[in-house]
């Protein structure tokens, strides 16, 4: 069985990661500062201790490893855009110093392909409505060009033997790891409340998907992917489509929000589907919402009369 270290496996997204290799026969080890809690994944993962620091020598964490996915990032919580607080230079000394150091340890001990999981936000605002990955990246926050920036230090690596790719991803959801919120789980309290909902349009893509997405890079013909990024996302939906099923699922008789504007940038995944990647789309997305709806009813919440 391969062997694979994905690093922030216990973040929301490395979590789908770490569950989808696993029930494909990997030998998923996960990286971090902390090791997981007992029943946090679905059978024992062993931990390495990683952590975002370009002064620590942890070329011993690639020990036996075979696939590197790096997922891990250090933010204020619950932000990416804006996740550096009052601390930019940290963030950036973090998430870009800190990243290229785990590539160049990776790649010295002799990893054999590493993925990157990287953002729209390399596009910035400026984007055209359809975006591909031949759109010029234009990030227009610290965020977005550090992502740019690791994923420009990671294809400068690429060569024989270190086959590189970067996956821009945005909107994941689906069900959160043991003791944790789900995305939507302030949205759905508030209009379960009666509180304002505000319109909003986004694309989303089910953590799964995603996880799916890494698998095909790391089982695809290198010559197909080495150096390449791709854009991973899946249906363009918002709040009042996402409530929509909420309210069915509850009965909930508050009123559902705005639609919202529709021109939302949307990412072009042309290229992945290429490939084979085949994501869930609405039938996947509206089965989640039903879900959680159930969680949420199961834990006690209920519509306001």
């Amino acid at each position: 069985m391969t062997r694979v270290l994905v690093s922030g496996g216990t973040g929301f997204v490395g979590r789908f990661i770490v569950e989808h290799l696993l029930l494909r026969g990997y030998r998923v080890s996960v990286g971090g500062r902390t090791q997981p809690a007992d029943g946090f994944f679905s059978r024992p993962v062993p931990h390495v201790p990683l952590r975002l620091d370009p002064d620590a020598d942890q070329i011993a964490a690639f020990d036996s490893i075979y696939y590197f996915v790096h997922a891990a990032f250090e933010h204020v919580e619950g932000k990416y855009r804006g996740g550096e607080g009052n601390d930019p230079e940290g963030f950036r000394r973090a998430n870009l110093d800190g990243t290229v150091r785990l590539f160049e340890e990776a790649r010295a001990a002799g990893v054999r392909r590493c993925v990157f999981l990287s953002s729209r936000a390399v596009y910035g605002e400026r984007a055209p409505a359809i975006v591909h990955e031949s759109t010029p990246a234009e990030p227009d926050t610290l965020y977005g060009s550090i992502k740019l920036a690791a994923e420009n230090a990671l294809k400068s690596m690429t060569g024989h033997g270190f086959v590189t790719a970067s996956l821009r991803v945005t909107g994941v959801y689906g069900r959160a790891g043991l003791g944790r919120k789900h995305k939507w789980s302030g949205l759905f309290a508030d209009y379960l409340a009666g509180r304002p909902v505000p319109p909003r349009i986004a694309t989303e893509v089910h953590g799964d998907d995603v996880a799916a997405a890494v698998r095909l890079i790391l089982e695809t013909d290198p010559a197909k992917v080495s150096g390449q990024v791709f854009n991973v996302s899946d249906v363009l939906t918002g709040n009042r489509e996402i409530l929509s099923v909420l309210e069915a699922e509850t009965g909930c008789p508050h009123p559902l929000p705005p639609a919202g504007e529709s021109d939302f940038k949307v990412m072009s995944t042309d290229k992945l589907r290429a490939l084979g990647w085949a994501p869930g789309g609405a039938d996947r997305l509206a089965a989640t919402i039903r879900d959680l709806a159930g969680l949420a009813k199961h834990a006690g919440d209920s519509p306001s009369a």
